[in-house]
């Protein structure tokens, strides 16, 4: 059942290793990491007796780990598994797949957009226009690619924005090692697309117009910190009457003897200068070394107030409360039992239903379904 503090866990459904959950309504969507699972529904109405509703398969050599639900909508990534060294088929395209799921248990394809080369790896939707880290031709790395989607048949671009350097095809040259400098994962609120940018940090930009993203600021701490910057999640109210950023390094691209990833707080009332307020790492991990995956990974991106859930790879769920961003701290823990034939944990993801459940999946194998006590 695992250990913790502040938390209990009230169900568990065993499946497949994940790298995203959502939940709608009593309905959980779930993005797994490796085919031939692909996405599966699963009703989590009591979630001590889960039921899996339906399954969409993914071909070798590919995943689709990534999925979003809004207005009847499911999107789900297409992308090339660059863990997976079995041989893709020949008509495999990268991209997104759009599903009619105003009945979960049957998930009816409507479109698929195809991109170029790797595919899609993270995206946000809104239930009107997608905001997507793709690789296109021409480019070097995943930029930002915004689809309207109000015929969901029929996907259309309707803007993109790149890093100075990744348009190769126009004659940019990049400064930087291969794709290092690449869209991770693009979030919006209101007129804004809050951007991580893997290891050139994160950039704020103005969707006011979207077939014209503005970059507003950006700011990069690699180096001096070797992991790359996962998510920039926007606080959707103020606190103390200022705005504010919380930015996920994720705990990859280093040596056992580098700062292990953590969480910052960043001021964006003046969203032309962010500056770095504070930041938290779990007790014990600074200090020796750790391989990979051992700290932080990703935020619970639906915000309920200033008690932020956040799936920290071999630590767990940790849920931390920026109620002062000077100063973040732990109010609630959570560690999985590690799956079976695993040596630890690893927590990619967390959600939170409208009851207050908490969705926590697994990269390698099951969700863990908890409450805050």
């Amino acid at each position: 059942m695992g250990t913790g503090a502040g938390l209990r866990q009230v169900g568990y459904f065993d499946c497949a290793g994940g790298g995203q959950v959502v939940v709608v309504g009593d309905i959980a969507y779930i993005g797994h990491m490796q085919s031939p699972h692909g996405t599966s529904v699963v009703d989590v109405r009591d979630p001590k007796n889960c039921r899996e509703l339906a399954t969409i398969a993914m071909p070798p050599g590919t995943h689709s780990h990534k999925v979003r639900v809004a207005n009847g909508l499911m999107l789900v990534n297409h992308e090339l598994n660059g863990a997976d060294t079995r041989a893709v088929p020949s008509d495999f395209k990268g991209g997104i797949g759009i599903y009619d799921v105003s009945t979960p248990a049957k998930p009816t394809e409507v479109a698929r957009w195809n991109t170029h080369g790797k595919g899609v790896h993270r995206f946000d939707f809104d239930g009107r226009h997608a905001y997507l880290s793709a690789t296109l031709q021409g480019y070097v790395g995943t930029i930002v690619l915004i689809m309207d989607l109000q015929d969901p048949a029929r996907p259309k671009e309707v803007g993109r924005w790149w890093t100075p350097g990744q348009w190769t095809a126009g004659g940019e040259q990049p400064t930087w090692s291969k794709d290092a400098h690449r869209c991770h994962h693009p979030l919006r609120l209101g007129n804004r697309l809050y951007t991580s940018y893997w290891l050139a940090g994160f950039v704020i930009l103005d969707i006011e117009d979207m077939a014209k993203p503005k970059f507003v600021s950006g700011l990069d701490w690699s180096p001096p910190f070797s992991c790359p910057t996962h998510t920039a999640l926007p606080l959707p109210f103020p606190v103390n009457g200022r705005r504010y950023l919380v930015v996920a390094d994720e705990d990859v691209v280093r040596g056992e003897q580098d700062v292990a990833a953590g969480m910052w707080t960043v001021d964006i009332t003046d969203e032309r200068h962010p500056a770095v307020l504070g930041s938290f790492q779990v007790e014990g991990i600074e200090g020796r070394p750790h391989p990979t995956m051992t700290s932080c990974h990703q935020p619970c991106e639906k915000v309920m107030g200033t008690e932020i859930p956040f799936a920290w790879f071999a630590q767990g769920l940790r849920i931390i409360d920026v109620k002062n961003p000077h100063a973040p701290r732990e109010v609630a823990h959570y560690l999985p039992d590690p799956p079976a034939g695993t040596d630890r944990v690893s927590s990619n993801d967390v959600t939170i239903d409208d009851r207050g459940l908490i969705y926590l999946i697994d990269r390698r194998r099951g969700l863990s379904i908890l409450e805050r006590l």
